[in-house]
């Protein structure tokens, strides 16, 4: 019993620091003349990294630089992994051994080798040859070994296995259905360091890019204040309602999470304030843990960084950046709505006392906070004018002229901030807790946004690439760290500037080590990551895969669905969310659009890669491995079992919402107005609230069983009304296969045609069937049908195709066919867009099921009221 009670105990402040520092930036910290190495080598990786983002990089650095710059990334990286990283729990934390060392500088020189012998490895055509093929294999033992310190065992071992496949994949042992003919030593090393389709790919080249800058940002912002700030302005609105500290707890997670690339770390930032105050209101050690869980993981998947990945899905999907956040925001916004509401719930379920003595009202918070985030919004879309005014009067020195105006802006603000004391970091564990007051703390850090707006002014109205985006806003972090303390000293008449300059400086130096450190981890797991999206190009497993799903879930489409979110769960366990985005849409995104199509569901890319990626992050949150749920319970001294179960009851709507926009991708804005968006908007978060209050047995009074089933469904009609009225009017009209080609010469110029299409496959030979959406393009019936690249031969009442061209948008959703068997390759089904009555039409018995629902709970509760 006493090893239990010592095993769930709360953490101290030094414990949880060491917690963190071991599982984001590295638990050895030497000190001396090894220390000040390692400091120095992380801020020049930081100064690199934003040289090399800056419109400056290809004048102030060597074009070989640039052109190589993601084998620099990974030589800092793996060099810091074995700095800062010790190989067992048992080896030193105030000295590195000289084996570490001789690792780190192996690493950096294999991590360079193509840098180094490029001309060598051009002249032999990215072929690896005998001396080639042992260094890269040095190289991966080496990166699987950093990545193991610095992640974990879990991506090391997937990633083992992985190469493993590639070289035996051939052998007795390995099953049928996923045995392929292996590769040579010499081939799978060109392939995973050689060339750029494995370790120095597509991943490895965002984080080089994009993912760098953002984490630094993150760290400089968090190193302003702009994290204590962000926290206490949540506590000052929030606070005082009932479950007052766990409403702050989720927004303030929210807060950072937008701008943290580490669930656990936004855990142990946040929670360290929060869970305390969360179980002084009654919340148990778990239940404050699972709050702090579920809303940090939220960070994840909230624009505009998701864990890093929304600048993969633009290079996996093929969209732009802006359009990435814009599908992503709906889903994530709701959820939090829905996490609000269920720490809302559990506070009324349990009369949970409020904090201090402040009565606020709930409408006028809410309101407020709208009132801000409104504000907020139009004032990052609002700025484009007076830029464009000043752009057209100034010419070329608008730039010039709108740095000063920025500066000036920021002057302003601190101004104003100098004004208020300072803020500094509570003590939950007080006697007496003073919640901060919002219209007496807000003015001590206004000018944190600014960096946000230049940050969301760059990518959503000018639409600079992220990381020009982000140079830009970590340049005026650099400008704030370094000016905020003397000029705040200046304003309040204080004799202490060049004291505070120093300490503007080292905070300075501070931000560029973290963001180095924090960046460690990411870096080694992009390239580990790298072997597993090599082998699938290179074995063709994702093939594999797809045939595994369909035959386990007997071609049944929410089987399969269900089955993809299981393996994205499995896969994710253990990785950090980068990671774990890139190996679940290496093996899983193109699962889901091919069996989709097969059933006759088109899902677009973004839909899929969102849906993998939100099951992978719920392995932070899952047990047995959920990384975040034992931060949290040693945060908590509760369970981290138990911490887990609860979290991921709280997340249900995180794992329901994957399902809900698969099939209606109105939730993610696609072809979407204005005016439906709004309403896509209103009715999404009515729905999640209803679905939050079904699955929490409590509404406005305790649920009966029949009122839970009765909410889901309510819920359901407002998600998807299509599915009810579909059933009422079926949504296509039935077009003979033969006469497809006049349909789609009388198609409107907007309409589209679904075309079922069977035929024998590739490998195989069997007969499987795909669904193609077919757009008209072009004036008359003849360009319409050339612009398809469609070949079509009609037979004895049959439409055969033929292979269609090159150049045609259907060529590789057709190439799975064989079209040159005796079997032939038709059409067997098409469909056009029917006159179906408005599906929103569904909202109106769904909301009066919903007044029943209220009606019922009314009743009962005035005769709860009324004494016996």
């Amino acid at each position: 019993m006493a090893s239990n009670n010592k095993e769930n105990r709360a953490l101290s402040e030094e414990e949880l620091q060491e917690l963190v520092s071991s599982s984001d930036a590295g638990s050895r910290n030497p000190t001396g003349s090894v220390g000040l190495l390692l400091a120095v080598v992380a801020v020049v990786w930081s100064i690199f990294q934003v040289l090399l983002a800056s419109p400056l990089a290809n004048y102030v650095l060597p074009g070989d630089v640039v052109n190589n710059s993601r084998q620099f990334h990974l030589a800092f990286a793996v060099f810091l992994a074995f700095m800062a990283y010790p190989a067992l729990k048992s080896s030193p934390r105030d000295y590195i051994p000289i084996q570490d060392w001789v690792f780190a500088i192996f690493g950096v020189f294999v991590s360079l080798y193509g840098f180094i012998f490029y001309e060598k490895i051009v002249a032999a055509g990215g072929l690896a040859d005998n001396v080639d093929k042992w260094f890269a294999l040095a190289g991966l033992i080496l990166l699987f070994e950093g990545a193991r310190r610095a992640l974990g065992p879990a991506m090391a071992i997937i990633a083992t296995i992985f190469l493993c496949y590639v070289f035996f994949g051939s052998s007795a042992w390995v099953p049928d259905v996923i045995r392929w003919k292996g590769a040579s030593l010499q081939k799978a090393m060109s392939h995973m360091w050689i060339t750029s389709e494995g370790v120095f790919g597509i991943a490895l080249g965002v984080s080089t890019r994009f993912v760098f800058l953002f984490v630094l940002f993150g760290a400089l912002l968090d190193k302003a204040g702009a994290g204590n700030y962000f926290i206490k302005m949540a506590f000052g609105a929030l606070g005082h309602l009932k479950g007052g500290p766990a409403k702050a707890a989720v927004v303030g997670s929210a807060a950072t999470g937008l701008i943290s690339g580490s669930s656990i770390a936004n855990v142990v930032t946040t929670g360290t304030f929060t869970i305390p105050l969360m179980k002084r209101v009654g919340f148990t050690s778990e239940k404050a843990g699972a709050v702090e869980v579920a809303s940090s993981v939220n960070g994840q998947i909230m624009p505009p960084v998701m864990g890093a990945a929304a600048f993969l899905m633009v290079e996996y999907v093929g969209i732009s950046y802006v359009e990435v956040i814009t599908h992503a925001f709906l889903p994530a916004a709701i959820s939090y709505i829905a996490l609000v509401y269920i720490v809302h719930l559990e506070a009324v379920k349990n009369n949970m006392p409020t904090l201090g003595n402040r009565v606020v009202s709930m409408g006028k918070t809410i309101g407020g906070m709208a009132a801000f985030f409104v504000g907020f919004a139009l004032l990052c879309y609002g700025v484009k004018y007076p830029v464009g005014w000043i752009s057209a009067a100034v010419g070329d020195s608008a730039s010039w002229v709108l740095a000063l105006l920025i500066f000036v802006a920021y002057v302003a603000l601190l101004w104003l901030a100098a004004g208020v004391p300072d803020l500094e970091p509570d003590d939950p564990n007080a006697e007496n807790v003073e919640l901060p007051v919002v219209g007496e703390i807000y003015k001590s850090g206004l000018y944190y946004l600014l960096p946000i707006v230049v940050l969301v002014y760059f990518l959503m109205i000018e639409q600079k690439s992220p990381g020009l985006s982000a140079f830009w806003a970590t340049m005026l972090l650099f400008v704030i760290l370094l000016t905020q303390k003397p000029l705040k000293s200046i304003f309040r008449g204080e004799n202490q500037t060049a004291n505070a300059f120093r300490e503007g400086v080292l905070d300075l130096i501070q931000g560029l080590i973290d963001g180095a450190r924090n960046m460690i981890g990411i870096g080694l797991a992009t390239a580990t990551a790298g072997v597993i999206v090599g082998t699938v190009t290179l074995t063709g497993v994702g093939q594999v895969m797809a045939d595994l799903v369909e035959f386990l879930s007997g071609g049944n489409l929410i089987l399969m669905l269900v089955m993809v979110g299981l393996l994205s769960l499995i896969l994710g366990m253990g990785l950090p969310t980068t990671a774990n985005y890139i190996v679940v849409s290496s093996l899983m995104a193109g699962v889901v659009v091919e069996l989709g199509a097969q059933s006759g569901l088109i899902v677009p890319l973004i839909a899929v890669h969102l849906f993998v990626f939100y099951f992978g992050i719920m392995a932070d949150v899952t047990p047995p491995v959920g990384l975040a749920s034992f931060a949290a319970a040693a945060v908590s001294g509760g369970d981290s079992i138990r911490t887990g179960f609860v979290a991921f009851f709280y997340s249900l709507r995180t794992v329901a919402l994957p399902f809900v926009f698969i099939f209606n991708t109105d939730l993610l804005l696609i072809n979407v107005g204005w005016a439906q968006g709004i309403l896509v908007f209103v009715t999404a978060s009515i729905a999640i609230l209803i679905f939050t209050a079904g699955t929490m047995g409590w509404f406005l009074t305790k649920n009966r069983i029949y009122e839970s089933v009765a909410l889901v469904l309510i819920s359901f009609a407002l998600f998807r009304p299509d599915f009810f009225m579909d059933r009422i009017q079926p949504p296509f009209d039935q077009i003979d296969p033969v006469n497809f080609a006049e349909a789609l010469g009388n198609a409107p110029e907007d309409g589209r045609l679904r075309l079922t299409i069977a035929g024998p496959d590739f490998d195989t030979g069997d007969i499987v069937e795909t669904t193609l959406v077919v757009r008209p393009e072009g004036a008359t019936p003849e360009e319409r049908l050339e612009a398809s690249g469609l070949l079509l031969l009609p037979e004895d009442g049959v439409m055969r195709m033929d292979e269609p061209s090159f150049s045609s948008p259907y060529a590789d959703a057709l190439s799975s066919f064989d079209f040159y068997l005796d079997e032939p390759v038709q059409i067997t089904q098409v469909q056009a867009p029917a006159d179906q009555m408005p599906k929103e039409l569904m909202f109106i018995p769904a909301l009066i099921a919903l007044a029943l629902v209220v009606m019922l709970q009314r009743a009962r509760m005035t005769r709860q009221e009324v004494p016996a």
